[in-house]
């Protein structure tokens, strides 16, 4: 098991020479009137904890707590460690549909102000307004943190004073204030009690991550690895990330690394109207790049324009064979210069529904990427060395689509009760494209069909399919460098058991090769690609490859130090096919792992979620009973959304 982020743990919870300090004393819901309290209460009606029966499991759990009041050493060990005080909005169900229709009658009012509050990392809930920072850990933790300051709020929100308040935008700036990696949850109400028949008061309240992270990964006595980052630099919502590696933890294919050290870090800056800029630095061994981008996604159904220009420059140097056993390699130059830019517009469709918008767009792209070689492998001929096909060229491509995209509600699907935001919608998109060079000109068709869909009853799915495929204009005039890839993603609606509660989840991925070139393989079945802790005795190569990944979470009301307590069990499988070209990955007998562990997740922090599992595999395995020990910070499901983004050639990796 590695340091990483353990720093921050110890720093934050223990509170290592910091000062307590005053709580905050503000009730969240005290700047609200009855009216608004009421709507709020109406998105999170609570459930009588004596209508739900007790089971074995909560048996187990006062037995815990009797035992953590003993005055034993074992006894006050358990006390500290463990949190049995059962929550407020644990207890609070969910109406899973995004109210949009909430506030009705204040649309195409006059927005007369914002009230902005924001509140710490750590004691408070929107949920519970009794909650406060009470213990010493909590009010430390909050005397380091920096919060959000009201201009990076306004940011994001969707209207602005002085401005009519259209349907919808309530509920969208709700949920893209959620979508902030520095904003833990968010209320954006209207104020009943002030407003009129023509103008609105609207309060704004957000509660806070507390951003910073740090780890240290002790690779030997010589060799480790040192992150810190932070996703609201300075309050203002700039994300900072560092990551420096010394000493020989990775050695070079000759098995010596005369650079002793790494760097890969970024920052990226937010300004007005969604626009966000980058700048980022890579420095390893044999391998330099830099670059800038400037960017303005589809952050939302109501975006109309979106676009992005980055420029990044590479130098790297490349073997390009494998020595004679005990020969150095030998390395050539590669450097390159990148230039990309695309432009999209999203075009409204006409809407019957008395004022609201059409949740359909109809969107059109271009982009073109350009890339300028400065340097390119040139062996000595007598070596008879083939020198791979590095030449300058720009890739045109154009992009037709139509989306529909729609939020929803939920709990506890990555978090312990906070919401979170499922998306759901219908995508459709064309792309065409022209790969402009000296040497092999080339055409460019792509396809992709999705599609998702939300029920309190019967849970999510997502199902997707994309098709992309460069076509010779030379001579040959082939199809190559194809790949199918196809994605399903669904979980289940959220069972009880009395305090405790649980889900299962499902997903799978393929990617199938189409006439690559040689050379042209996949990363590997390991970690986010394939099987959870898979570590094989020696590299999975593959040219397709299809993953199914299955997965039960058991959320528990235990507390850890401050991270909230899940039980994992986990089944994976992973078929792969190595025959040249691509074709069908279900040849062969696939790759299995299974497994349990526990889940760790501090809602309030940027280091949320790490895991530790223990995994059997079947095959592959480099440990002869086929059995290891593990820690992961995967997800348990990614979502899709449903906006269109550059226009791109399908992934191959």
């Amino acid at each position: 098991m590695s340091f990483s982020g353990w720093f921050l743990l110890l720093f934050v919870l223990l509170g290592w020479g910091v000062r307590p300090v005053s709580a905050q004393t503000f009730d969240p819901r005290s700047a609200i009137p009855p009216d608004s309290l009421k709507a709020a209460d109406e998105i999170l009606p609570h459930r009588a904890d004596s209508l739900r029966r007790r089971f074995d499991e909560e048996r187990i759990l006062n037995r815990l707590k009797a035992y953590s009041r003993r005055k034993t050493i074992m006894g006050k060990a358990l006390s500290g460690l463990l949190n049995f005080t059962q929550r407020q909005e644990e207890q609070a169900g969910l109406d899973a549909v995004l109210l949009n229709r909430q506030f009705d009658q204040h649309n195409f009012k006059i927005v007369r102000s914002i009230n902005i509050r924001t509140l710490d990392a750590f004691g408070y809930s929107l949920s519970d307004s009794t909650r406060i920072p009470r213990s010493f850990w909590e009010k430390s933790g909050n005397a380091l943190h920096l919060k959000t300051a009201r201009s990076r709020v306004r940011q994001v929100l969707l209207f602005r004073p002085g401005q009519a308040l259209e349907p919808q935008q309530l509920a969208e700036s709700e949920r893209l204030l959620r979508q902030t990696p520095e904003i833990l949850d968010a209320r954006v109400l209207v104020n009943e009690h002030s407003s009129t028949r023509d103008s609105v008061d609207i309060t704004v309240l957000t509660t806070d991550v507390f951003s910073i992270t740090a780890g240290y990964e002790l690779g030997s006595a010589t060799a480790g690895l040192i992150t810190l980052g932070d996703d609201n630099f300075l309050g203002l919502g700039h994300q900072l990330t560092n990551e420096y590696r010394y000493g020989r933890g990775l050695n070079t294919d000759n098995g010596e690394n005369p650079q002793q050290w790494s760097y890969v870090g970024s920052y990226t800056a937010p300004f007005r109207n969604f626009v966000y800029g980058q700048a980022r630095y890579r420095n390893e061994y044999n391998y330099r790049s830099g670059g800038v981008t400037l960017r303005r996604d589809f952050y939302s159904p109501s975006a109309r324009y979106a676009g992005a220009i980055s420029l990044d420059s590479y130098s790297q140097n490349i073997a390009l064979v494998a020595p004679p056993p005990g020969q150095p390699y030998v390395y050539y130059p590669l450097r390159s210069l990148v230039q990309d830019v695309w432009v999209g517009r999203a075009l409204r469709l006409r809407s019957y529904d008395l004022g609201y918008e059409n949740p359909g767009r109809v969107i059109v792209a271009a982009r073109a990427l350009r890339t300028d070689f400065s340097a390119v492998p040139r062996p000595d001929p007598s070596t008879g060395l083939e020198t791979p096909d590095y030449h300058d060229g720009t890739l045109v491509l154009g992009t037709v689509g139509y989306s529909v995209r729609r939020y929803y509600k939920d709990r506890y699907l990555f978090g312990f009760g906070r919401t979170e935001d499922v998306p759901a919608g219908t995508l459709l998109s064309l792309t065409l494209g022209y790969d402009v060079n000296r040497v092999v000109p080339r055409r460019y068709l792509a396809a992709r069909v999705a599609a998702a869909g939300f029920s309190t009853r019967s849970g999510y799915l997502y199902a997707g399919v994309d098709l992309g495929i460069f076509q010779r204009l030379d001579q040959a005039r082939g199809w190559e460098q194809g790949v199918l890839s196809t994605e399903l993603t669904s979980f289940t609606r959220l069972y009880h058991v009395g305090n405790w509660q649980y889900r299962h989840f499902l997903s799978s991925r393929g990617t199938i090769g189409i006439d690559r070139r040689p050379g042209d393989l996949l990363q590997g079945i390991t970690n986010d690609r394939g099987l959870r802790g898979f570590a094989p005795a020696s590299p999975v190569l593959a040219t397709s490859r299809f993953v199914l990944n299955y997965e039960t979470t058991l959320f528990t009301p235990l507390s850890l130090l401050g991270f909230r307590l899940a039980g994992v069990a986990f089944a994976d499988a992973a078929w792969v096919s190595d025959r040249p070209g691509g074709g069908s990955p279900f040849s062969g007998a696939p790759y299995t792992g299974f497994g349990l562990g526990l889940r760790f997740r501090n809602e309030f922090t940027a280091l949320r979620t790490f895991q530790l599992l223990i995994g059997f595999y079947p095959r592959g395995l480099t440990a002869p009973n086929g059995i290891r020990m593990f820690e992961s910070t995967r997800e348990t499901v990614t979502f899709t959304d449903f906006g269109l983004g550059a226009p791109g050639t399908a992934p191959y990796q």
